[in-house]
């Protein structure tokens, strides 16, 4: 028969890079101080990293030792897992679609839920609530354009939306000038006065 922290790291095991436990998962198979006592040794011995109050991952071994995973495979499970949206920040979204050679020096990603910080390894990342506007168009290269103008502001936002009108893809750009009317005002009034030169 398996003990309690086998069935655990077995399961651990068995999720792809990033994938998250938690604790109340494993509640059938024993009271909740042993379930968290077995946590708490598999954290201990290195099989599991402890990424946030009752949520681990499993470290990924590689060729020079054990790694934390990916931020954004964990923050990407935990969403699902949540059934939150959780999105790329403003300052990423940015550099992604050119519009800044800026490179965040902190991972910082966006979510319906709360706001919380995740341990991976030496790296801290920040999930951080955000207004519904910002989420609305999920992760899809519009969202990533009204997150960008967040970012960059109302001072660069009209040579901004000119670079987004000439580099979106024709149907994102559409997405992003139909949802005008659920943004702030300087953003729809940037979108909607380069929407009128087609």
């Amino acid at each position: 028969m398996n003990t309690l922290p086998e069935t655990i790291l077995r399961h651990a095991q068995s999720l792809p890079e990033g994938g998250v436990l938690l604790p109340k998962e494993f509640l059938h198979l024993g009271s909740r101080p042993a379930v968290d006592q077995a946590f708490s040794r598999l954290t201990k011995a290195g099989k599991l990293l402890r990424v946030a109050r009752g949520t681990y991952a499993t470290p990924v071994a590689g060729r020079f030792g054990s790694r934390a995973p990916a931020p954004e495979k964990v923050v990407q499970a935990l969403a699902e897992q949540s059934g939150e949206i959780v999105v790329p920040h403003g300052a990423s979204a940015a550099n992604s679609l050119g519009l800044t050679q800026q490179v965040p020096i902190r991972e910082v990603y966006l979510t319906s839920g709360r706001t919380r910080k995740l341990k991976l390894g030496r790296s801290e990342v920040l999930v951080k609530h955000a207004p519904r506007w910002m989420l609305a168009l999920g992760s899809r290269p519009a969202g990533a354009a009204v997150r960008a103008l967040a970012w960059i502001g109302p001072m660069h936002a009209s040579e901004s939306v000119l670079s987004l009108h000439r580099t979106l893809p024709h149907t994102e750009w559409q997405a992003l000038a139909s949802a005008r009317a659920t943004l702030p005002g300087w953003m729809a009034k940037a979108i909607g006065q380069e929407a009128m030169h087609g």
